[in-house]
């Protein structure tokens, strides 16, 4: 069936506005901090091939745990086929084709009449899993069985019920279960909003159509792709970072990537890439795709939509058993970390064929705190959050300080809420000068927190990285700082820490302070602007120690009150 481009358009927004609802609706009625606060969900709807039509605009990484869900729940439906009111959860990443067990997914058959005709689904991360630390994400887990609970694509609800004992087993085997209950129920009622919502449109939509419209946006997402990389310089590229260590005494862990690009496709080759580890860094098969989706994208059709057109002129190997293409049962809880690590060689390998669009590396660590124990009050608690960091700088601008990047978008939690919900006291929150990377643009800020339980000995459990490499520059542009994990005690002892610990207990006479990375400059410090270094001085930003060290400049050879509004736009003075 032939449909316009208008109609094609006009279906994509419709979708688009059922997924963004979809997310509002579990961000809203959500009950831990970790989904209604730093919102680390995602949504999307599924063509009954199992294809992703359209996602919402949230975490690139969930992309990994949704590609192969609808497929994988098809193929064990068989024999009991999917029905209206039915609902499927998983979170396996070697069963379900997910990516770490935290992130459990939820998919809805949508039917008229009698026919199917599309997927709903949901993917949000939980505090905890279970497993043999709370917050199931601490390091010096070695197999994916100590991680939490492996639920495989089963029916938690069937024909509009919930079924209970499933849900029970669940329950079980997780802690805080009813605050998992909450967040488990959000989804349900997400997605179940998603329904009506397909429904309603698919009054409007003959099944035909609306097939033939799926397919077509589809379709002209590959088309965006395949455009964006013709016009990429043909040639092979290829770099190599590596990662701190995996928590169990594995150090320095190559990460290597060689990608050819030939007309409109590009080919990306991970040989040389480390073993798996034992620690819990590896990435599924599933969550490499979504890592290089996310940086391909970024380069080649950043305002494109996302779906599963992407896939069709992006061709990857990867040997498997290797930490970018794990096999069962390797650990995965913290497969963000190596996922930052995969963007980040992909950038790297392709700056000098996009010189103007990537930037230097970013703090890449997707810093993990979690946080337990028993309140004053009585009642056990499980705090978790990722916390920004730098990003690196462009060929344009500086970085940008305090955030997430890349496939991990999620926000930092207010101090505000968390001290409303925990029983945490924030004693610094703040940007970390001289962490960003000298450059003619500037590498982003690291962020400091400094957190102390109050009245009750907590367990941390975190996890970190580029505490050894630092995040790089390009192009003349300086690396920035690395990140750390200790503890201040109140007698003035500090005590560093491992930054893959598995859990370390933390009194109420300590504090822990946690430093993430910053990020790398572009271009040389030569060519910064001085009205840019005075208004980096003036803020706070740079020292006037550093500035002497990178820039070789003196605060007294700086115009006064730091306005750079004349300044050109690469940086220099105008």
């Amino acid at each position: 069936m032939s449909l316009t481009a208008i109609q094609i358009e006009l279906l994509r927004n419709a979708l688009g506005s059922i997924v963004d609802e979809m997310y509002v609706a579990l961000m809203k009625s959500a009950y831990s901090t970790n989904i209604k606060e730093r919102r680390d969900h995602s949504t999307a709807i599924f063509d009954t091939k199992g294809r992703v039509v359209v996602q919402g605009e949230s975490l690139p990484l969930h992309l990994a745990s949704m590609l192969g869900l609808v497929e994988i729940a098809l193929e064990r439906s068989r024999e009991d086929p999917l029905r209206p009111g039915d609902m499927v959860i998983s979170n396996d990443p070697f069963v379900g084709r997910g990516s770490h067990l935290p992130d459990v997914a939820f998919v809805a058959p949508v039917f008229v009449e009698d026919t199917l005709a599309c997927f709903v689904a949901n993917i949000a991360h939980h505090a905890d899993i279970g497993g043999m630390a709370p917050g199931s994400m601490a390091g010096g887990m070695t197999e994916v069985y100590q991680e939490g609970l492996r639920i495989p694509p089963i029916r938690l609800v069937r024909d509009g019920e919930i079924v209970e004992d499933v849900f029970d087993l669940i329950l079980l085997n997780v802690r805080v279960p009813e605050e998992r209950r909450g967040d488990y129920l959000a989804q349900v009622a997400a997605n179940r909003l998603g329904e009506r919502r397909c429904q309603e449109l698919l009054r409007q939509w003959p099944l035909d159509q609306f097939h033939a419209g799926s397919d077509a946006i589809i379709d002209a997402v590959a088309k965006r792709m395949r455009a964006g990389i013709a016009e990429l310089p043909d040639g092979t590229y290829r770099f190599e970072d590596v990662m701190d260590d995996d928590g169990l005494g594995t150090t320095q862990i190559p990460i290597v990537v060689k990608i050819d690009i030939e007309g409109d496709e590009i080919r990306l080759d991970f040989a040389g890439s480390a073993p798996q580890t034992k620690g819990n860094i590896n990435v599924s098969r599933s969550a490499l795709e979504a890592s290089v989706l996310y940086a391909l994208k970024v380069l080649v059709d950043p305002d494109g939509p996302t779906n599963h057109g992407m896939l069709d002129p992006i061709h990857i190997t990867a040997p498997e058993g290797s930490v970018v293409n794990a096999v069962f049962p390797a650990a995965t809880a913290a497969r963000s970390q190596l996922s930052q690590r995969l963007i980040d060689v992909i950038l790297g390998a392709l700056s000098p064929a996009l010189p103007d669009r990537v930037i230097a590396a970013g703090n890449g660590a997707n810093t993990l705190t979690t946080f337990s124990g028993v309140d004053p009050t009585g009642n056990f608690y499980v705090y978790m959050e990722a916390i920004g960091g730098g990003a690196g700088a462009r060929s344009y601008k500086d970085g940008t300080d305090g955030v997430q990047v890349h496939s991990t978008n999620t926000s930092n939690l207010p101090v505000e809420s968390l001290e409303r919900e925990y029983p945490i006291l924030i004693e610094r929150y703040e940007l970390v000068p001289d962490s960003g990377g000298a450059g003619t643009w500037r590498g982003g800020l690291a962020l400091r927190r400094v957190y102390r339980p109050i009245g009750h000995t907590t367990v941390f459990g975190g996890q970190g990285e580029r505490v050894v490499n630092r995040p790089w520059g390009l192009f003349g542009g300086g690396d920035g700082a690395t990140g750390s994990f200790y503890l201040i005690h109140d007698d003035g002892r500090r005590e560093d820490l491992a930054v893959k610990p598995h859990t370390v207990e933390i009194p109420p006479d300590s504090a822990l302070w946690i430093t993430t990375p910053g990020a790398g400059g572009y271009g040389p410090p030569e060519g910064r602007s001085k009205f840019r270094l005075a208004d980096d001085v003036a803020s706070g930003k740079l020292s006037p120690d550093q500035l002497k060290d990178l820039y070789g400049c003196d605060v007294s050879e700086l115009p006064a009150g730091g306005d750079y509004t004349d300044t050109g736009q690469d940086g220099s003075d105008g």
